[in-house]
């Protein structure tokens, strides 16, 4: 019987490659993932790195927002939860240390759809939510960069998950960490698609993730007209279907705000 558990993509600009610096800041790529129910990061191949100045993009690449203060956000999903998640936010390591958008839509959608008993998933906001909303009886592992993982173990503390919910790094682009389990049953994955250079980091991650029966919730928000290109190369390795039948869809569309149900091709031999 195939074993329950999630992996999570982390959220957005957090997960930049090593070669690709935004101004006035150097993020390093990370995420990890474990046994049971887990998130991934993506990092680059080690034959990049010599590319440095080739990915050096400029701010008008991620919009910046008005710089937000450390501090802690409280997050109920419009009631889904009935003790809100507590959720540390801080910009000091990154652009990964608060809320993004289409995390709080992957979460919400989880949380409406899919509350079971072997459901679970972390990586900051998607993964502690879901955590909290549903009833786990397993370790859950949410991922990021080496940088975020002091903010998400603090996450992790102020919500009262620990030992069942544990942070690690995972990178994209490289091949699987023996710690982590192959072929997880479900991948969450939310504002993945920033940066073009990076999709094939993306989806070198995603081919070693899902298995037959693995399925991935991919939700991410659409910024720049390259970043659908990301979908169509996915499209051309997987099988894909938009998900609409969510509430509030008209709304978060007009937004620019899109989910997905990725999974393997079923390839018949023969």
């Amino acid at each position: 019987m195939h074993t329950n558990y999630i992996r999570v993509l982390p959220t957005e600009h957090s997960r930049l490659p090593h070669y690709i610096k935004p101004q006035g800041q150097n993020l390093i790529p990370g995420g990890k993932s474990s046994p049971n129910l887990c998130m991934a990061n993506i990092d680059p191949a080690p034959t990049l790195s010599d590319q440095d100045s080739l990915f050096d993009i400029s701010e008008s690449l991620v919009p910046i927002r008005e710089l937000k203060q450390p501090g802690i956000t409280s997050v109920s999903f419009d009631g889904l939860l009935k003790d809100p998640l507590l959720l540390k936010e801080d910009l000091k390591k990154g652009c990964g240390g608060q809320l993004w958008p289409a995390g709080i839509l992957l979460a919400k959608y989880m949380l409406r759809e899919h509350r079971m008993d072997l459901l679970g998933a972390g990586g900051g906001l998607v993964g502690l939510a879901v955590a909290r909303g549903c009833s786990v009886n397993m370790p859950i592992y949410i991922t990021d960069q080496e940088s975020m993982l002091p903010l998400m173990e603090d996450n992790i503390k102020i919500n009262g998950l620990s030992p069942n919910v544990r942070a690690t790094v995972l990178n994209w682009g490289r091949p699987l960490p023996a710690s982590i389990p192959t072929h997880p049953a479900v991948v969450l994955a939310a504002d993945c698609v920033y940066f073009e250079p990076a999709f094939p980091l993306l989806i070198s991650t995603l081919e070693q993730l899902l298995g037959p029966e693995s399925v991935c919730y991919f939700c991410f928000k659409r910024r720049r007209r390259a970043d659908m290109r990301c979908i169509k190369q996915i499209k051309k390795i997987f099988d894909v279907v938009e998900i609409r039948d969510y509430a509030d869809y008209d709304t978060y569309a007009r937004d620019n705000l899109f989910l997905y149900k990725i999974k393997s091709r079923n390839l018949k031999k023969g």
